[in-house]
């Protein structure tokens, strides 16, 4: 109950912060700092990083707002849009207020990873984020891009080359507009639901502390709380609620059909979880864990696991475009047996979530990749594909680390 009341407030907020405007709000701001190419493009990365708590909002808002200012530089929409995926999962996975942490944290409690509590499945996230590889990795470079200290290569080289010289004509021309649109994972009710509201707010205007303050309390009061989502939102909603009344943003009954709707954004992340808790019984109930530890348990150390649940995930993820689903069906599966080879746990969880944020920014197909070649307004192949070999080779790396690290 209370990971469907959290899940469900996140959607409700974000709702309200997207139909105030003051998301966009938020960007239009930051485009004043940029001066230049690498300016514009570290501006980015820091708005990505500040919209930490989902990545729908995140890959929407950070594309929409910064094209502008990166087209004036002659950025090519394909790097603006690694940006954004770079700065999208990877980032919601690092940060323990957000959708992500919220979700995995339920799993956790789900499978008995984590004590039974309300805010014991985040203390436990919050354990594994300095072994999420991946993430911490995919931030990485993507500001040594940024930076010239990792040099651009491939087909992002040939991208960059031609934003240099096409005029912003050609930048905005059918052949480079997004395609995006065309192709959903399914999540497809979430992303459209996000991609409508996110079109009248652009067109709406809106205030900056409507955006800041929010996220400024939802922080502060979960961190009072001790980490208790649940609680920090209802603060958050307290205040937030009667300060939009006050501004005339929205009268009380839009107010409520906005949070309605946000809620019901967040309906698939419900019922996966949903499902993990009936997988998992189906699980124990055939004996599947305990089949599994027997028969895998002989050949698998504690050293090699948290590497090789990595490789395995990311290829599932990067195959089947799935960073939330796939996992609710493997974690009553791996936990058990990194249980019973004695692997380290916070570094197992590391290897699940990296392997998930892998999926989320790799795959070509996946919501994160959609929504930030949709947001960039970039052809979403050409986005997949130029961002690829930056996102394997940070993948190569978090695959030795946790090598090294077990």
């Amino acid at each position: 109950g209370w990971l469907i009341l959290v899940c469900g407030g996140f959607g409700s907020l974000i709702a309200l912060l997207v139909h105030t405007g003051g998301a966009f709000a938020f960007g239009r701001a930051a485009q004043n700092i940029a001066k230049g190419r690498k300016s514009s493009l570290l501006m980015t990365c820091f708005l990505g990083i500040v919209i930490f708590v989902d990545d729908y909002l995140n890959a929407l808002t950070v594309g929409e707002t910064m094209k502008r200012i990166t087209d004036k530089y002659k950025v090519s929409r394909e790097m603006l849009a690694y940006v954004v995926d770079s700065t999208a999962a990877p980032i919601c996975v690092l940060i323990p207020i957000s959708t992500w942490a919220v979700f995995f944290g339920g799993l956790l409690v789900a499978n008995d990873v984590a004590p039974a509590g309300d805010t014991s499945g985040i203390a436990t996230y919050i354990s594994a984020i300095p072994y999420m590889l991946y993430a911490w990795l995919a931030m990485i470079m993507v500001i040594l891009v940024i930076l010239g200290i990792v040099p651009i290569f491939g087909p992002m080289k040939k991208a960059e080359l031609a934003a240099q010289q096409a005029t912003l004509a050609a930048v905005d021309a059918p052949n480079s507009a997004t395609t995006a649109q065309d192709t959903h994972s399914a999540d497809d009710f979430a992303v459209q639901s996000f991609e409508q509201e996110f079109e009248q707010s652009d067109k709406s205007g809106g205030k900056l502390h409507n955006f800041l303050l929010p996220m400024i309390m939802l922080v502060g009061f979960t961190i009072w709380f001790e980490i208790d989502v649940w609680k920090g939102l209802l603060m958050t909603f307290a205040i937030t609620l009667p300060l939009y009344l006050l501004q005339r943003l929205m009268s009380i009954s839009e107010m409520m059909d906005q949070m309605i709707h946000g809620f019901k954004t967040m309906l698939p992340a419900i019922c996966t979880v949903i499902a993990a808790f009936v997988f998992k019984d189906v699980c124990d109930q055939l004996g599947l864990p305990q089949y599994i530890i027997d028969n895998l348990a002989p050949y698998m150390s504690a050293q090699l696991l948290p590497a090789l649940v990595f490789l395995s995930m990311a290829i599932l993820a990067f195959a089947t475009g799935s960073s939330w689903g796939i996992f609710a069906v493997s974690i009553p599966i791996v936990m058990p047996l990194a249980f019973a080879v004695e692997a380290d746990i916070p570094l197992v969880i590391g290897a699940l979530l990296s392997a998930s944020s892998f999926g989320s920014q790799a795959c070509f197909y996946s919501d994160s990749t959609v929504l930030a070649a949709q947001g960039s307004g970039c052809n979403l192949m050409s986005h997949a594909l130029t961002q690829f070999p930056y996102a394997f080779a940070a993948a190569v790396l978090a695959f030795f680390g946790f090598l090294a690290l077990a």
